[in-house]
């Protein structure tokens, strides 16, 4: 069976130990009908579906109390804002000098990464930047806190982080570690690479070979997750991720900002959008627009687009990764410190490839990579070590 490490780790068949609350002075009274009956349905669910000890999960949920601030967060997403300040927050030096710094000390397990699932060093470097900047920041709620509020008191998704619930309570069980203990995201997501807990269970792996997943404390298995979660929902190795396009004048664009793509490229000719690289008429795509600091930018986002909006569902979130690739696979190929990043409107538009106009750039190792936003995109093809009080145990 495998383990977590860096979560406080209680033994499975024992009671959970106590954790500290944090205090809730500063937090409304939440002590309402709807919360407590929402708790005891799902206590007895558990119960019966999953063979938990009721008893035990009222002791957790007992110290369990909503966030209002959790609600807020959820309701103003980073992700909404306009394309060019999400960029400009996402894209920059500090990201750049940053993924620069991280890449080299995990060069090993990054390429070992690409080799086994076949997802590029700076896809996975970027993913990890804009999440956690590179593990420096992984979240500061309780877990079960964030789940359990957006799950009783959120009920535009109250279903989704219902199961994220379930979900959190099963790895916590299969693992060993105390639900009270562990922090992360006001999503409820964990670790560096930022994952839910079904996320967790289903694509977390065991990269360094230690006997754990660990996405808390270990890079090399965040590395090796991220890859496997992109390559389980279908990268394509050796293949562009957008296109910039334009468009005929009386173009309705009403429709743009689908994700999946489900178009043949002939059929978006055939409505005017017109791709600034070559695809093959053939290929599948979607079109989509961005706000730009100058007005609109029309995109079209092929199969390795779509796969990374599965990591969060933003074209703003999925556009920052891949720039930032871009910017990263640049950056690793100039001797030297990290280089400033070019300007939106510049490079990506330009056709310049990854490294032109550097001092000395040098090729890069194994088949080009680096141009998933360019107009020159020809491959398309222990907190619970105190005294244990309570007699209740998990199953």
């Amino acid at each position: 069976m495998q383990r977590l490490i860096g979560l406080p780790a209680i033994a499975l068949g024992l009671c959970f130990g106590l954790a500290a609350v944090p205090s809730s002075a500063a937090e409304p009274d939440p002590d309402t009908a709807g919360w407590q009956q929402a708790i005891d349905s799902f206590i007895e669910e558990m119960a019966g579906k999953h063979q938990f000890s009721a008893a035990a999960l009222r002791w957790v949920f007992a110290q369990v109390k909503p966030r209002p601030g959790i609600i807020r967060a959820m309701t103003a997403p980073a992700t909404a804002r306009p394309w060019y300040e999400f960029r400009a927050a996402h894209v920059n030096r500090s990201l750049i000098e940053g993924g620069v710094s991280f890449w080299r000390r995990h060069a090993a397990a990054l390429a070992r990464a690409r080799r086994e699932y076949g997802v590029p060093e700076e896809i996975v470097v970027a993913t990890i930047g804009i999440e956690t900047r590179y593990g420096r920041h992984t979240g500061s709620f309780r877990v079960l806190d964030a789940l359990a509020t957006l799950a009783f008191q959120h009920p535009p998704r109250a279903e989704f982080f219902r199961r994220e619930l379930e979900e959190y309570l099963l790895l916590a069980r299969e693992s060993g570690f105390d639900p009270l203990g562990v922090r992360g995201s006001y999503a409820g997501a964990i670790g560096i690479p930022q994952f839910l807990p079904s996320s967790y269970r289903a694509y977390a792996v065991d990269f360094d070979r230690d006997g754990k997943r660990d996405l808390v404390a270990s890079a090399a298995d965040a590395i090796g997750s991220v890859a496997h979660y992109y390559h389980r929902f279908g990268w394509k190795e050796g293949e562009a991720a957008t296109v910039p396009a334009s468009v005929g004048g009386d173009l309705d664009t009403a429709g743009a900002g689908t994700i999946r793509p489900d178009t043949p490229v002939g059929e978006l000719r055939r409505r005017g959008i017109t791709p600034l690289a070559p695809l093959p008429d053939d290929a599948l795509a979607a079109f989509f627009t961005v706000e730009g600091e100058s007005g609109p930018e029309y995109w079209i986002g092929l199969n390795n687009f779509y796969v990374v909006t599965r990591y969060n569902r933003s074209i703003n979130y999925a556009m920052a990764v891949l720039e930032l690739a871009d910017e990263l696979h640049a950056a690793m190929r100039r001797p030297g410190p990290a280089p400033r990043p070019r300007t939106p409107e510049g490079a990506r538009r330009s056709g310049e490839t990854p490294g032109e106009g550097s001092a000395a750039p040098g090729p890069a190792p194994g088949p080009p990579r680096g141009s998933y936003c360019r107009a020159k995109a020809t491959r398309w093809s222990s907190s619970s070590r105190m005294p244990i009080r309570s007699p209740m145990a998990w199953l």
